[in-house]
């Protein structure tokens, strides 16, 4: 007699690709883990949840080889790498990250602010190479406190920027799909406007198709030469060919980036500008942060199998 499996009657999951080792430890044990490349035709006949390490792509041919397929769990908080409309049409439920990751990429956000303005990058890279001594000191860079600041998308996290920016002493305003009730802060219906407004215009907001490239040449023109760009939110919300064009021309006075257009991929023009700041799409990675999503993803796993409500289910 063959001895049973110590996976055998656990709840079958889908993945797209390895998970990380912080989620395998933790979720070691409670459930069995499929790879979507290896599951044969019982896996795909029984599965009926898909858990997406970061930001792999859900499609529409996936969600197609899972008939019974009832739920995708995202690590992110953003789902713009999940075909949405294919889980919509099935009544998949989707879930996110919730709000696990917002006060890190806040910080980021600000950090990335003040890195722009007083130019922390440049000056550091100008000592490092001895010029300090050798030239003299690194030219001035401006102040950040008493800027106005525009964001995009106050949400949770653009809330947690505006809070934390507002203690500068910077005048914050923003746009959003609609105004906010509960916001003391003042609301311009168009990002341009917006913009045309702001010394520092900072990007929290979702990707969707309404979103896509929403900053533009018309939006970085009315930022202005003295402006800072700032993105934390998605690569795929700034045209980033204008983008390189406007920091060029001086149409634009600064950027600083967390996220691309098509990552890992990043413009090079880009690497040699001293009034630009990148990073690796880091804002939202810190060992508490990590925890943070594994507990979330944890819950949303165990609450679906169990036929609970879910923890933070996304609106379809």
């Amino acid at each position: 007699m063959v001895a049973p499996s110590p996976d055998a009657g656990k709840p079958l999951v889908i993945l797209p690709r390895p998970l990380y080792p912080e989620f395998a430890a933790a979720l070691d044990g409670r459930f069995r883990f499929v790879l979507a490349a290896d599951a044969d035709e019982g896996n795909a006949a029984e599965a009926r949840a898909v858990l997406v390490p970061a930001l792999t792509p859900v499609s529409a041919d996936l969600v197609a080889r899972l008939p019974k397929l009832e739920i995708v769990v995202a690590t992110s908080t953003g789902v713009d790498h999940i075909d949405l409309d294919a889980c919509r049409r099935r009544g998949i439920s989707v879930t996110n990250a919730g709000e696990v990751f917002s006060p890190d990429v806040a910080d980021y956000a600000v950090g990335l602010v003040v890195a722009v303005l007083r130019r922390v990058a440049a000056a550091e890279a100008y000592l490092r190479r001895g010029r300090w001594a050798a030239d003299g000191d690194y030219p001035l860079a401006t102040k950040v406190s008493g800027k106005r600041v525009g964001i995009v998308g106050l949400g949770s996290i653009g809330g947690l920027v505006a809070r934390r920016l507002a203690a500068f002493g910077c005048v914050i305003a923003y746009n959003s799909r609609s105004p906010k009730a509960s916001a003391p802060y003042k609301f311009y219906p168009s990002v341009r406007e917006l913009a045309a407004e702001s010394d520092v215009l900072v990007l929290s907001c979702a990707l969707t198709e309404e979103t896509r490239r929403m900053v533009g040449r018309e939006v970085m023109e009315a930022l202005g030469k003295g402006g800072v760009l700032v993105n934390v939110g998605r690569g795929g919300l700034v045209d980033e060919a204008e983008l390189v064009r406007c920091l060029r021309e001086g149409v634009l006075g600064g950027a600083g980036l967390d996220v691309y257009e098509n990552e890992p991929e990043v413009p090079p023009e880009l690497w040699g500008m001293d009034n630009v700041v990148l990073s690796d799409h880091r804002a939202v990675i810190t060992p508490e942060s990590i925890q943070g999503v594994v507990d979330v993803v944890k819950a949303n796993l165990d609450a679906f199998f169990s036929g609970k409500p879910l923890v933070s289910q996304v609106q379809l």
